[in-house]
């Protein structure tokens, strides 16, 4: 019997507690992987442009060279609410002799289940375009804006996941011509391309497929665009970010101001030209220059610059 007491004792002593794991991590939704792969765009980048005409649709028609090109980007994430975000790209360009200019490029508006989206609809206007309901569920708009901050393109899609890499593809989109071809005069005028953007260990990529078409919406020939952009920081990225310092509050006036142009006029109408984009980018960009240089106050650079853009656009409708 005393022999068996030691075995009941130790039968009627607690049990040890097993020590246990962190909780696993809760799944990220789509929602959040979504909005993960737009902010990871922002950073500092060396950019190649690869602009390639393939195929000629038309006889009389032959593709032009290959285009290369390239520099520094930085991209800056200049609002998050959650459902929106913007992103800046600013250039970076190295004049020699230690001057560096700094080109304010273009802006990537993205929107989540957007209900309309500001489009390309025809020479010199953009329009509102509805975005079905069947389609707007768990999709993101992209509405990509010129230097000056006046629209060139928007559509809309959804960021999924193709061969195991996730990806946000476009519906296809009317886009006015890049300067690249408009100063050249060609015998198309637009656009029609469907843009994809991915993630990639070293940066994320942006492509293009477009058929470039004339005005009577004829097909003249097929062009691939791959942007690649490889993070780098081996360059004046601080003349970026000053000038984006000195002048954000000014833009931040330009975009608001395009935002309520387009909505009294029902869009935007303004006259393009082949070096600048719109007829007054140039004076735009001029004005926040001279913002930076202390020539001109914020609040005089925004009345000016308010008053360029209300008397250059016209109703859209």
């Amino acid at each position: 019997m005393k022999q068996l007491l030691p075995i009941a004792l130790a039968l009627l002593a607690p049990l040890p507690v097993l020590a246990q794991g962190a909780p696993a991590p809760a799944a990220k939704s789509a929602f959040e992987m979504d909005r993960a792969d737009i902010l990871a765009m922002a950073g500092t980048y060396k950019v190649k442009f690869d602009m390639q005409e393939s195929t000629s649709w038309r006889a009389d028609y032959t593709p032009i060279p290959v285009k290369v090109s390239g520099g520094n980007e930085v991209v800056r994430v200049i609002e998050d609410n959650g459902k929106t975000i913007r992103l800046q790209h600013l250039l970076v360009v190295d004049m020699g002799e230690g001057k560096k200019m700094v080109i304010k490029h273009w802006r990537q508006d993205w929107q989540y289940e957007p209900a309309k989206v500001l489009v390309y609809s025809d020479r010199d206007a953009w329009t509102w375009a509805e975005v079905p309901a069947a389609e707007r569920k768990g999709a993101w708009s992209q509405t990509v804006y010129q230097v000056d901050d006046s629209p060139r393109y928007g559509g809309w899609g959804k960021w999924t996941d193709v061969g195991g890499q996730r990806r946000w593809e476009s519906n296809r989109t009317w886009r006015p011509l890049a300067r690249r071809d408009a100063v050249r005069g060609p015998v198309y005028d637009r656009y029609l391309g469907v843009n994809r953007h991915a993630i990639a260990p070293a940066g994320w990529i942006h492509w293009q497929d477009n058929i470039k078409m004339d005005g009577k919406a004829v097909p003249i020939v097929q062009e691939y665009v791959l942007n690649s952009y490889t993070r780098f920081s081996d360059f004046d990225v601080k003349a970026a970010d000053d000038y984006w310092a000195a002048t954000k509050g000014y833009w931040a006036a330009i975009r608001a101001e395009w935002d309520r142009i387009a909505a009294a006029k029902g869009g935007i109408r303004i006259t393009e030209e082949a070096d600048h984009g719109t007829v007054i980018a140039g004076r735009v960009l001029e004005i926040a220059d001279e913002i930076q240089a202390g020539k001109m106050t914020e609040a005089d650079a925004i009345k000016t610059a308010k008053a360029l853009m209300d008397q250059a656009t016209k109703a859209a409708n």
